[in-house]
């Protein structure tokens, strides 16, 4: 019997992929209620975000690429797309991209 739940939580595991794990984590209610500038983010940054924390968690040798394409996500949610504001921006690259704690 018990070897019948192992399977079931590997099962489990394996039918969410890391990114997924990782997005969860960070657009879920309790995220919300840390902090209100990670929540309601446009889907390229929200992807761009877990791709890169993601990558950095892995010890990516791409990290550099995924910063660039973090910080060009915040930029055109900001300036082209105006979905978030300017301190919604700061607040991003600050935390995800300067490494200040927030």
């Amino acid at each position: 019997m018990l070897e019948r739940y192992k399977n079931k939580i590997k099962n489990y595991e394996m039918s969410y992929s890391r990114e997924s794990l990782i997005e969860r984590q960070l657009f879920s209610d309790e995220s919300f209620s840390q902090g209100l500038y990670d929540y309601g983010l446009p889907e390229y940054l929200k992807h761009d975000l877990v791709v890169y924390l993601k990558g950095k968690e892995e010890g990516s040798q791409l990290l550099d690429c995924l910063w660039g394409e973090l910080y060009s996500s915040i930029n055109i949610a900001e300036i082209n797309d105006r979905v978030i504001t300017h301190d919604q921006a700061q607040y991003l690259r600050n935390k995800y991209l300067w490494g200040v704690e927030v």
